[in-house]
């Protein structure tokens, strides 16, 4: 049997193009590979905080963007994500330079999620900053004409001291907890009509099982749909 070489590395279904960022990644973050059962490769680029990405939109950031992806997939990785959903800004620049499956955001799931439910509900979007989240975003995943309510965690004091501004590097999964539920009960409360949830930041989906559970709705995010591109990149014979 011929197996085809050119690439450093086999098996790795996965590469994440990562920003630079110290505070903890706790299970079921995508920067926490034991979250999965497959291998995963990280490129991370230096200098590319989340400060850079979300409040500055800084373009001096796609070149170096661009280049982790290639060498991706040069070391033979099958599909591309990324640490951070405000990626979205990117994603057709980095879909455009490599030959492999991208997706920068949990975001691009948002048309499967919102033809799952009936025609007058809408898909519930939990960002890290509501008020930085453009339709230059919305358009670079495909979904500005989808029916969202979007919520935002930037006026969570835990959240924005450590995630948003990078002032600690500690976090209270307990206060991160309480932090995120306020969010989503608000904006359930405001909009009924929410009929599923899907969490743009990297960072909340430690928290999806507790949401699902707490709230009842179904929870899509980055590890999920990870989950479904690593299996349809390197499907396994039974």
């Amino acid at each position: 049997m011929l197996i085809k070489g050119g690439i450093n590395i086999c098996g790795v279904p996965l590469g994440v193009i990562s920003l630079e960022s110290y505070f903890p990644k706790p299970d079921g973050h995508i920067k926490h590979p034991a979250s999965f059962d497959f291998p995963i490769m990280y490129k991370t680029v230096k200098g590319a905080t989340i400060d850079r990405l979300i409040r500055e939109r800084d373009p001096e950031l796609l070149k170096p963007f661009i280049e982790a992806a290639q060498e991706l997939e040069r070391e033979g990785v099958k599909a591309i994500t990324g640490s951070c959903g405000f990626l979205a800004l990117h994603q057709q620049a980095l879909a455009d330079a490599v030959d492999i499956p991208v997706f920068m955001s949990s975001l691009i799931q948002v048309p499967l999620v919102s033809r799952m439910l009936k025609s007058d509900q809408k898909v519930g979007v939990v960002v890290a900053n509501s008020e930085a989240l453009s339709m230059d975003h919305l358009v670079g995943v495909g979904i500005a004409d989808e029916p969202l309510v979007v919520a935002g965690m930037q006026h969570q004091p835990q959240f924005a001291e450590v995630i948003l501004r990078g002032d600690s590097n500690d976090l209270d999964m307990l206060v991160f907890e309480q932090e995120l539920t306020v969010v989503v009960a608000q904006m359930l409360r405001e909009n009924p009509e929410v009929g599923a949830i899907v969490l743009e930041c990297t960072d909340l989906s430690h928290f999806a099982p507790k949401l699902q559970q707490r709230f009842g709705l179904p929870v899509f995010d980055l590890t999920s749909l990870t989950r479904m591109v690593a299996a349809a990149v390197e499907r396994k014979i039974a």
